[in-house]
């Protein structure tokens, strides 16, 4: 590995070589004029046309031309970086350890376990009968699998309850559409099921025979039917047991952990609903356990006498409430976990003497241990100012230990085993970077910025130690904020390439997320959306307050929901960032949500309304990115997306693209990238994504002259 050049040395190398992008011409993409007419309002959308490769029946030749032109116009800008990204590449992947095996995970007589082999993308999924040091079955060799795709992605692995069958999902394509595959275990036969556009995973009932599966709607994807399939028979001859008519609802299916239930969960971000059905009795009818409320989540967990219940029912931090075996309908709920103001509670995990419940209080999760005979609840004690824990496998109900990950900014992802009983802990595996690493060269804290209506936001940000905090140093702020998601501190070792090079990296915790609770979600959706936008802006101010860096060296970044963001903040406040990295952005918000046969449209609307609404499809109006793109200077800025993409189409970041070459007023940079193979989460390979992260981070290394 290269000698890393220090912090401080990089920071005034910066200043001096500033890289020149070459004069070359951008593509300009046509224009045709397309009406959007709605609430007395009148639209222009002169790149609506960008839509035809999405539409069937269109001749989409003039897109996929417009895009490669695009695709041309970023190698020849980004020529000189050829040798230094992949110089990037090599060094990011020179810290992967390539001959791996993940924890083996007991379940059911069988240690699983995946592993990894040298020079290879994919892996091999394992199982040893009964002991570690039994013979090895190979289960799946994914690597094998994979020959051939561009895009390959083999998941949901379901063994049936007997242990002699495999169901498994494979998408080739890359647009989060499974085809189901049954292998048998005893005799290695693999067979197609004819099962296609499915979520990729099916669950067993107690039979061994019979499996209910999640079926897509091929067009919207959306996830519309639970569907129950007997092997061999007839996929054609497969029932439907459920089919959700509300198309704001996503819909699923599991089983509970003690075996005893198939439950079929039905929800957007406001309600939700389950069935239940025994099963031992796979034929029978589900049963609703309480039937949808306005505004009430809840998710069901059966135990051996009774049902515990996740809801918010009356608790905006949800809580937990236990119900009979034979009486479920919310008049029998009574509270076992009471709701408390300032902790969200996450997740429950449940063993036969204990629960673990997963919370999260001042923006930091905690576990907290409760003994199911004594009452007595103990909290879990962690010291680091920012980390991210959370429940890891636990698939068996009848043990006293339970399995955990930990990571933060510096210290790489570890998996513990806490004994419940005694208290005891033991770290079984910890990430290993190649090449070595030292966590004490690295600083992280936890700051807060004041927003401008006086709310605190949280800030993770690490950095070597030896940056001094003069406003010069080179900084990339990421952040979300949207669904509830919260982005917790992790660890990274692809992030080392930036820090050793002198940057500090820092995640905005804003409003949209849910790290300060539930409310913090509910302050950055729907009519009060523009919270995360603003709090983005004040956290990169407050840093640059700070003298963490300056606006020429400020970076922004984020992806999906987290790239309207990026579309958001370089309209309001373009002289903040030196460069903008968008990736897979849902920039067109108000174009997309106005159109059902876009994919997953019906399913947003509780997140940011219905546009067919007046007062909404202004609002939304006033911030989407695309409506709001001016004659104005605005930084440089890197745009990425997916042809296949099935999250957010890649017309979206297409067509904003062009509308900023048309109106921007400056001469900085604008490049689009759009992968013609994958889709919204990029390359299947466990190596082939470090490519994109390098033309990343040869983009923002090129804009701050860091040459090596």
């Amino acid at each position: 590995m290269k000698k890393i050049i220090s912090a401080s040395v990089l920071s005034v190398a910066s200043l001096i070589n500033a890289q020149v992008w070459p004069e070359i011409k951008p593509p300009v993409a046509e224009k045709q004029n397309h009406i959007r007419d709605i609430h007395g309002d009148k639209v222009n959308d002169p790149y609506y046309w960008m839509i035809d490769y999405f539409k069937k029946g269109k001749d989409s030749t003039k897109v996929v031309n417009y895009l490669t032109a695009e695709n041309n116009y970023l190698n020849a800008m980004m020529k000189d970086t050829d040798q230094f990204r992949e110089n990037l590449f090599q060094e990011m992947k020179g810290r992967i350890k390539e001959k791996d095996e993940s924890l083996p995970v007991f379940r059911n007589g069988y240690y699983y376990y995946s592993k990894t082999e040298e020079g290879k993308q994919y892996f091999k999924y394992c199982r040893k009968k009964g002991s570690l040091s039994a013979p090895e079955e190979i289960l799946l060799d994914v690597d094998k699998l994979a020959e051939g795709y561009k895009y390959y992605a083999a998941s949901g692995f379901s063994i049936s309850p007997d242990n002699t069958k495999l169901i498994y999902g494979v998408d080739d394509v890359s647009r989060r559409q499974y085809k189901l595959f049954l292998k048998d275990l005893t005799t290695g036969k693999t067979t197609d099921l004819g099962i296609k556009n499915t979520s990729g995973y099916a669950v067993w009932a107690n039979d061994n025979k019979t499996i209910f599966y999640t079926s897509k709607n091929v067009e919207t994807l959306l996830s519309e039917k639970i569907v129950r399939h007997i092997l061999g028979t007839e996929s054609s001859k497969d029932a439907v047991v459920y089919e959700e008519k509300d198309k704001t609802n996503y819909i699923g299916v599991s089983k509970s952990k003690n075996q005893q239930y198939i439950i079929i969960s039905s929800g957007s971000t406001t309600s939700s609903e389950s069935r239940l059905l025994d099963a031992d009795k796979p034929n029978g009818e589900f049963k609703i356990f309480q039937p949808r409320l306005k505004d009430v989540l809840y998710d069901v967990i059966p135990l051996e006498d009774k049902f515990l219940v996740v809801t918010n029912k009356d608790a905006l931090n949800f809580k937990v409430v236990e119900t009979p075996l034979n009486k479920t309908s919310v008049e029998n709920w009574k509270d076992f976990i009471p709701h408390r103001k300032n902790v969200l509670l996450e997740d429950v995990s449940v063993f036969k003497d204990f629960f673990v419940f997963t919370e999260k209080e001042n923006g930091l999760n905690q576990f907290i241990i409760y003994d199911r005979k004594t009452k007595k609840q103990k909290p879990v004690k962690f010291d680091e100012a920012a980390y991210t824990i959370y429940p890891s496998n636990n698939p068996e109900y009848n043990t006293e230990i339970f399995r955990f990950g930990y990571t933060s900014l510096i210290t790489p992802s570890s998996t513990y085993d806490e004994n419940l009983k005694t208290r005891k802990r033991e770290l079984l595996k910890q990430q290993e970077i190649v090449g070595g690493y030292n966590k004490e060269n690295y600083v992280t804290e936890r700051l807060f910025a004041t927003a401008k209506d006086g709310t605190k936001i949280p800030i993770s940000i690490v950095y070597k130690k030896d940056l001094q905090k003069n406003g010069k140093n080179p900084l990339l702020l990421y952040a979300y904020g949207s669904y509830g998601s919260s982005m917790d501190a992790t660890f990274s070792s692809v992030r080392l390439s930036l820090l050793d090079r002198g940057f500090a990296y820092a995640i905005a915790h804003i409003r949209g997320g849910q790290e300060m609770g539930r409310q913090w979600y509910e302050d950055g959706k729907m009519m009060k959306k523009k919270n995360t936008f603003t709090d983005f802006v004040d956290v990169g101010d407050f840093l640059v307050q700070q003298k963490f860096t300056s606006p020429q060296h400020l970076f922004a970044q984020g992806g999906s929901a987290g790239g309207l963001l990026m579309g958001a903040i370089a309209n309001l406040r373009p002289d903040l960032w030196k460069g903008v990295v968008s990736q897979v952005p849902f920039v067109d918000v108000v174009n997309t949500m106005l159109d059902e046969s876009i994919p997953l449209t019906t399913n947003e609307y509780d997140e940011w309304g219905n546009p067919n609404n007046k007062e909404a499809y202004f609002y939304m109006k006033s911030y989407s990115p695309y409506e709001n793109v001016e004659a104005k200077n605005y930084p440089n800025i890197l745009v990425t997306t997916g042809l296949h993409d099935s999250q957010v189409q890649y017309f979206e970041p297409a067509k904003w693209v062009a509308k900023l070459r048309d109106l921007k007023t400056d001469k900085n940079v604008l490049l689009l990238k759009t992968d013609m193979d994958y889709g919204h989460g990029g390359a299947s390979g466990r190596f082939d994504y470090l490519k994109d992260v390098a033309m990343v981070y040869a983009f923002l290394f090129k804009l701050e002259g860091i040459i090596k």
